[in-house]
């Protein structure tokens, strides 16, 4: 069910009780009933005069999808246009969307994957610009030679010593994998050059 401003009705299987019978089931059931006892009442008070002149704000037009989770029943009036999806992070993060509500661990994971996949897009997109990414400087590889990076590392009760070992593949790895691919689509169009 989507989520709007009205209250929804109650679920069929559930039949109404009254105050009295849930006060003797539940205990401590109803007991902001009276506004007198609700510290927020006076802010839920809808007969203030705010100067509000309008009940619902314009809506910013969209321009083809727009992301949205299946829990609400329109798009909010006002989004953000500066990241649109593109790619197969797009498609990933239009599943998400999609398939799966904002309580579900598959939304999720499926959100973190687009982010990765959009990660490994960006880099690969900076090798076709005049100035690509840089590992060494933009990963920190440098910082660990030159701010003493491993030496702060022992003798202080970090965590990360049990998983530095990994850390030069899952840095290094995706560069060393993508120089591979490019050596080798080179070799392969010399060959059928030649």
């Amino acid at each position: 069910m989507p989520y709007t401003a009205e209250k929804p009705p109650p679920p069929p299987s559930i039949e109404p009780r009254s105050t009295e019978q849930l006060r003797a089931e539940v205990p401590g059931w109803g007991v902001d009933l009276d506004p007198a006892d609700r510290p927020s009442w006076p802010k839920e008070r809808r007969d203030l005069t705010t100067g509000a002149h309008w009940h619902f704000p314009d809506r910013q037009t969209t321009h083809g999808f727009r992301e949205r989770s299946i829990e609400h029943e329109m798009l909010t009036p006002v989004f953000g246009t500066s990241v649109p999806l593109r790619g197969l992070s797009g498609v990933i993060r239009r599943l998400a969307y999609a398939r799966f509500s904002e309580g579900r661990a598959a939304h999720w994971l499926l959100l973190v994957a687009g982010d990765r996949v959009d990660a490994v897009e960006s880099h690969l997109r900076s090798f076709a610009t005049a100035r690509p990414d840089n590992p060494l400087t933009q990963t920190g590889v440098r910082a660990e030679v030159t701010h003493h990076g491993v030496a702060s590392r022992f003798g202080h009760g970090r965590v990360d010593v049990r998983h530095q070992w990994m850390d030069p593949i899952l840095v290094a790895g995706p560069w060393l994998l993508a120089v591979a691919l490019m050596v080798r689509a080179v070799r392969r169009l010399r060959r059928t050059g030649s």
